[in-house]
């Protein structure tokens, strides 16, 4: 299965999953090309991986990974829906030893009708946004960040809870063997917004 990987300066963004990505200093400084590999690394001196990199919410690196989704068969006409979830992460350094992170999701809808009579929507869902405070240096592999989640209300009306919320989130994960385990979860509470019916 290929995905159309676009190219950027300083910028990561593929369709996931993210399969071939190399750095080559041949063709400047900071430019990221599309490699052969499956799992492509970074040059030693570069530092971690890439492919890992590109697995941690809070790598010190910009991407701008695509998530689709499709959900079918619900609701009494067995409708179904597409979300493309746009997804980036921007890291931004506070001080020697401190990035702060902001990860944001952007849903972009699309559903059919679900009862007789409702009609199908296409529009953009609610954001949500994280900022995750984490160290520069991992620590035996350790990676971590910790900061608030925001909830804003842009979605239409059919998507959106039509709410304001925030609420803490944190990340954990540790990398090795080519392979991520890990965990990102956050709660939000609505402090403002449309009344419930």
């Amino acid at each position: 299965m290929s995905f159309k990987k676009m190219l950027l300066p300083g910028v990561v963004a593929a369709m996931m999953p993210v399969t071939a990505w190399a750095q080559d200093t041949a063709v400047g400084e900071g430019a990221v090309v599309a490699g052969d590999a499956d799992i492509a690394e970074a040059p030693a001196a570069a530092g971690p991986n890439l492919a890992e990199q590109l697995a941690n919410p809070v790598a010190d690196l910009i991407s701008v990974p695509f998530q689709a989704n499709y959900d079918c068969c619900y609701g009494p006409d067995d409708g179904d829906r597409f979300t493309l979830n746009i997804q980036p992460v921007i890291p931004v350094s506070v001080g020697e030893d401190w990035n702060l992170i902001t990860r944001t999701i952007l849903p972009v809808i699309s559903a059919s009708e679900t009862v007789q009579g409702a009609g199908g929507d296409t529009g953009l869902g609610d954001v949500v946004q994280s900022f995750f405070l984490s160290p520069k240096e991992a620590k035996n592999g350790l990676v971590w960040g910790v900061g608030p989640v925001f909830l804003y209300p842009t979605g239409k009306s059919s998507f959106s809870a039509e709410k304001w919320g925030a609420g803490p989130t944190v990340v954990v994960l540790k990398q090795g063997g080519g392979m991520t385990y890990g965990l990102l979860a956050n709660h939000i509470w609505s402090f403002a917004g449309k009344d419930a019916a």
